[in-house]
């Protein structure tokens, strides 16, 4: 424990201009006696410390002294700390915080002020609108049963809205879309599925370990998200031009063609699945359905359904 906090230490001071005995106290919980004495032996190991007294006093590590960055360019550095900052919300604060201080060593001290300013150039924020303090304990469970290679208990509803408890031998966690996905093996179903992460409730890690299993995630794409046997339809949708922005938002721009009066013209493939009616149900009056003429009949019963609905409770 000693030794993982003293290359702790040095690596936070090699990435910081000057730290205080007690901001080191507080991050590695430990006296500040204690901090004295680690900053003594890093000293005496051959590492440069310098202390400064008054009121923006504190230790540092000669401007001189730097870790060999293994032929690292500044940008590479640069672009490896942009990605850890925004897994951040993920993962617990010290877990990150400790090695971004360690990938923050690598930047010589000369270079810092350079690389302060190309950090407000780039920013990557997976952080989700929603759920996000729900997620977090969920990957934390999550990734300790994976370790510690635990079964997990949860309920699960299904996109079909049906509502089981599974008992899983957790794999991996994966990230697709802004969307956490838990991968493993469901002994309820017998084989390996995905769960999608704000599905699950009454997330619980059991006693009983397993034995990991040799198959190993893939690359995910995403047809391994959805059901492998859902069949799809070619659609052709007609959206009128004030949807613009959200038909860029969310078709690829080799799916859409602007027609002369400006509506916009979407071709595309997507699964034969009920949120695909529900999703344009939600445009109304502002999309029309040319291709297939089967999905637009259903349509029209559907909104027959809502129309004969909302009569029967206003009269």
């Amino acid at each position: 424990m000693k030794l993982d906090r003293l290359l702790a230490i040095t690596m936070l001071l090699l990435g910081r201009r000057r730290v205080s005995a007690k901001e080191l106290s507080d991050r590695f919980e430990v006296s500040l006696r204690t901090v004295y004495r680690d900053l003594e032996t890093i000293n005496q190991s051959g590492i440069p410390i310098v202390s400064y007294t008054g009121v923006t006093g504190g230790y540092e590590i000669m401007d001189q002294y730097r870790l060999d960055r293994q032929f690292l360019s500044l940008e590479e550095l640069q672009s490896i700390i942009i990605a850890l900052r925004g897994i951040r919300f993920s993962m617990e604060e010290k877990e990150i915080g400790g090695l971004l201080d360690k990938v923050g060593a690598l930047v010589a001290k000369s270079e810092q002020g350079a690389a302060a300013s190309m950090s407000q150039q780039l920013l990557i924020d997976i952080n989700p609108w929603h759920n996000g303090e729900a997620d977090k304990e969920k990957l934390s469970v999550l990734k300790t049963a994976i370790r510690s290679t635990r079964l997990l208990r949860f309920e699960y509803t299904s996109g079909h809205g049906e509502d089981s408890e599974r008992v899983c031998e957790p794999m991996s966690v994966v990230l697709k879309g802004y969307v956490w996905y838990l991968y493993g093996y469901c002994r309820l179903r017998q084989d390996f599925r995905i769960f999608r992460l704000s599905r699950i409730g009454r997330l619980a890690e059991l006693p009983e370990t397993f034995e990991r299993r040799e198959e190993t995630l893939e690359q995910l794409s995403y047809p391994s998200v959805r059901p492998q046997d859902a069949p799809m339809l070619r659609l052709v949708l007609r959206f009128q031009p004030h949807l613009k922005a959200r038909i860029l938002d969310y078709y690829r721009g080799s799916e859409i063609e602007v027609e002369p009066e400006g509506t916009l013209l979407v071709t595309v493939v997507q699964p034969d699945e009920p949120w695909v009616r529900s999703m344009l149900l939600g445009y109304g009056t502002d999309v029309t359905v040319l291709e297939p003429a089967s999905l637009a009949q259903e349509l029209v019963r559907e909104a027959r359904k809502i129309i004969r609905k909302y009569e029967s409770i206003l009269t």
